[in-house]
């Protein structure tokens, strides 16, 4: 019940970080954002963007919530299960991202961002991908 209650509050914390930029906010972004190394962004998401990124988080942390069992849910079993594979899929593909701006062995190194990918970012999604594949396992 930890892993899955821990699980939650990361995702619920990182869609709350993905509604506060979409209203607005500017706190972080700049660090979350990828850019080239003439400090050009090379992603620039506008707000429905991230609406979109805040509520497939919160289903991620409302689906972690359902797996501590305090709450319950009329969905199929079937469901559930797959979907215990396909989010920790999802966090290790970005994990290892796509060679260029995001994961481990990105070409782009010396960015703001790319030093905190490498240092947070990444690490964090291969946390996530490993703690949910280990919650499907037992």
């Amino acid at each position: 019940m930890i892993i899955p209650l821990v699980l939650f509050i990361i995702f619920t914390g990182l869609a709350l970080l993905h509604f506060y930029w979409a209203a607005g906010g500017l706190w972080g972004l700049d660090a979350a954002l990828p850019t080239n190394n003439e400090g050009e962004r090379l992603l620039d998401p506008g707000p429905h963007a991230c609406i979109i990124v805040g509520l497939g988080l919160s289903i991620f942390a409302l689906f972690y919530l359902i797996k501590t069992d305090l709450i319950s849910t009329p969905l199929p079993t079937w469901l559930l299960n797959y979907t215990g594979w396909i989010i920790p899929s999802i966090l290790l593909l970005r994990s290892n991202g796509d060679g260029i701006m995001v994961c481990f062995f990105k070409n782009i190194k010396d960015t703001h961002f790319a030093k905190m990918d490498t240092r947070y970012f990444s690490p964090l999604c291969l946390f996530l991908a490993v703690a949910g594949y280990a919650i499907q396992l037992y």
